[in-house]
């Protein structure tokens, strides 16, 4: 059915400024969270509600329920105990006495607290010496005689903005909602795509905005305080389906362009499979079957393989790139750290010199002559795989005919460099534009629920099953205060040439102010003094035990050398940072400790264990926590208990800190919703991808101002 686009209500870009009491400086103030024009001020929604509807008689107050008094003011007293302080003393016809407590006031304040004066408070009442108080509560002062008029709505408390008082923006937004347009001009969805599965129907945006902004006296407010209410889901759908359409606007553009179809027989790809120490696993089978029919066809793939660390990705990316070589093409593997990089280049040498394969290496340290020589063999194309850090990305390096970019834990890179790896193999051969095909890798599983919403670009793989021989590892949570049991075990492992892992998180004795970083230097600079000190105190512990250590303020040349002594045994306990998080493989490793495990989140915790149980040797992971716990630490570390299962724990994780930190540098503004929850409001994502699907065949033009009101005209670098 065509759908009709009506033209744009000027209401919608009307800038900021043109409302009553926006000067140039609030104009900035409000610009810096983003607030340009109207409509971004009714998408600015309240953080919760307060009841200013109805009067509480004094006499019946609750303490910790919030309530709003009338009453007459009968004592007031300032004085200085340990700071100024002001009380008031206000009753009413029911008797009661109420206190109202300010700690922060000025001269002209006391004066208007007159006994006699009549005033309305708003606040929420507790136990103090003489009866109930509240401290700074909210007031204004009414006249003499007549009623003042209660709100016919609960009031609205929005996030609050540096330099912009809540009262000066409860007034803005009044004023921007009095210019909301007619449904007519406001609503992009169809009204036939409202309904909900459970037969149940949306309102309409303009009602769910006013129901926000407004909510009626009656309304449900513990469905508005869990963002379950029809308004919030309303907006939440549309929300959704901007970002969604936005990355399905992407994949669509990056679908116009033409690669080169990798379909020759797959000779270097039986050689390579007949050569390999090991079968692959079901999971291997067929990822790799999914990623060969993608390399086969005349249009870039984008996929995303997901696997949990030791599943064995690195594998099927190297037989997937013989199909490139083999077709006399060039493959690109990039990965965060030289530490991960110098991993792959072990392993692909391993697997692809013996096959006549030329695997070269280009990182940071790799210079003068010896990167003036990479560069030539990459620029004419006698480097075939060619495998690297942030390096591959930059101006110097030209490749021959780059037909595959690999990238290793995608979202640690900024967009911008992955866009740069992708363009190095944009050319243009027989007249046609081509781009190199993109496979993007990553040992954090991804929930089902983010991967829907967040990678709506992408092809998504699961290699959900490891290799046989891994053992599982056992995790164990303890007290700090068990220390010493702690030390005594990893003496009694050492002794029996086992190595074992000790990594430092940020410390509360080397924090001066956690909430700014230490002084000479960034975050890490802490992080390296905890290491230091745990390194100091574990080798005085531990006599007879070779202990190394590891952190992120060392020269990339010392941590290669730790680590590498260390994988190659001539150390026994090695204490880090979470510098090791990946890339690091030493099966003979089969003890981990995680200090201060509380304050880690459950994907960084599952990453650091994953670096032991890589042998045959029975494996453990003790997490090391300083109680007492809060109800999200106990989680996480029941979860780390109970699973070992990546994908369980990422669902959790999305459940525990939401999108944000997962999504890491993916900058698609998914991490920014205003409304929408993805653990929350999942349910919702079939409906949204039915109406993308919907809009983008018979609405495209709707679908790019449903995009533009949620997102904007920002960049969107989803193809990345």
């Amino acid at each position: 059915m065509p759908v009709v686009v009506r033209s744009p209500e000027p209401a919608f870009a009307q800038p900021i400024s043109a409302l009553s009491g926006v000067g140039p400086k609030v104009a900035e103030k409000l610009a810096a969270r983003g607030l340009l024009t109207l409509q971004d001020l009714w998408l600015h929604l309240p953080l919760r509600y307060e009841d200013r509807t109805s009067l509480t008689p004094i006499a019946r107050l609750q303490p910790g329920v919030a309530v709003q008094v009338e009453g007459v003011v009968e004592a007031v007293e300032r004085g200085f105990r340990y700071r100024p302080m002001l009380r008031v003393a206000i009753g009413d016809a029911s008797r009661g006495t109420l206190v109202l407590r300010f700690f922060h006031f000025r001269a002209a304040q006391v004066s208007q607290f007159a006994v006699g004066t009549r005033l309305r408070a708003y606040g929420t009442p507790r136990p103090g010496q003489h009866g109930l108080e509240i401290v700074h509560p909210s007031y204004k002062l009414l006249g003499v005689e007549g009623e003042a008029p209660l709100s016919e709505t609960l009031e609205p408390v929005y996030p609050a903005i540096e330099g912009v008082g809540p009262a000066v923006m409860r007034k803005l937004i009044t004023q921007a909602l009095d210019r909301l347009p007619d449904q007519a001009a406001l609503e992009l969805l169809p009204e036939h795509l409202l309904g909900l599965p459970d037969g149940s129907r949306l309102p309409s945006l303009r009602e769910a905005l006013l129901t926000m902004h407004r909510p009626a006296r009656d309304a449900d407010v513990a469905a508005l305080s869990a963002c379950t209410h029809p308004a919030q889901r309303r907006l939440a759908l549309e929300e959704l389906l901007a970002h969604h359409l936005s990355l399905r606007r992407q994949r669509i553009a990056l679908q116009q362009h033409r690669a080169y179809a990798l379909s020759g027989r797959g000779g270097l790809v039986a050689r390579l499979r007949a050569a390999l120490p090991f079968e692959l696993t079901g999971a291997q089978e067929r990822v790799f079957t999914q990623l060969r029919a993608d390399l086969a066809r005349p249009q870039p793939m984008l996929r995303l393989v997901q696997g949990d660390v030791g599943s064995g990705k690195t594998v099927v990316a190297a037989l997937a790139a013989m199909l490139a070589v083999e077709a006399g093409r060039q493959v690109a593997l990039a990965a965060p750290t030289e530490l991960l990089a110098e991993q792959h280049l072990a392993n692909l040498r391993g697997w692809l010199e013996p096959l006549g394969v030329r695997v070269a290496w280009l990182a940071g340290k790799v210079t003068g002559k010896a990167r003036a020589k990479v560069l030539e063999e990459v620029a004419d194309g006698t480097a075939q795989v060619v495998v690297g850090t942030h390096a591959l990305m930059q101006d110097a390096v030209a490749f021959h005919d780059l037909a595959l970019a690999i990238v290793d834990e995608q979202h640690r890179f900024g967009v911008h460099q992955r866009l740069a790896l992708r363009d190095k193999g944009a050319r243009a051969g027989d007249g046609v534009s081509r781009v190199p095909h993109q496979l993007v890798m990553t040992a954090t599983p991804i929930p089902r629920t983010l991967a829907m919403a967040a990678y709506a670009d992408l092809d998504v793989s699961a290699i959900d099953e490891l290799p046989p021989g891994r053992t599982p590892v056992q995790t164990i949570a303890l007290s700090a205060e068990r220390r010493p049991e702690l030390i005594e075990r990893i003496r009694v492992a050492c002794a029996e040439r086992r190595q074992v892992y000790w990594v430092c998180t940020l410390i509360e004795e080397a924090e001066e102010d956690p909430k700014a970083p230490p002084r000479g230097g960034p975050a890490n600079r802490v992080e390296a003094q905890a290491a230091q000190t745990t390194f100091e105190q574990l080798t005085a512990a531990l006599p007879g035990v070779r202990v190394a250590l590891v952190h992120g303020r060392m020269k990339p040349a010392e941590k290669q050398a730790v680590m590498r002594a260390f994988k190659q045994g001539e150390s026994d306990l090695l204490v880090a940072t979470t510098v090791i998080e990946v890339g690091v493989d030493v099966p003979n490793a089969s003890l981990m400790v995680i200090e201060n495990a509380e304050r880690l989140g459950l994907s960084q915790l599952h990453q650091l264990r994953g670096r032991v149980g890589r042998g045959a040797a029975a494996s453990s992971c003790v997490l090391l926590y300083q109680g007492p716990l809060s109800q999200m630490a106990r989680e996480r570390l029941d979860t780390m208990r109970q699973t070992s299962d990546g994908f369980v724990i990422a669902e959790k994780d999305l459940e525990l800190r939401g999108p944000g930190e997962l999504l890491g540098t993916r900058q698609t503004g998914l991490a920014a919703f205003r409304v929408a929850d993805l653990a929350r409001d999942a349910g919702l994502l079939p409906q949204v991808h039915a109406l993308a699907d919907h809009l983008l065949e018979h609405a495209p033009a709707l679908a790019e101002r449903i995009t533009a009101r949620w997102i904007g005209g920002a960049a969107r670098y989803a193809s990345a």
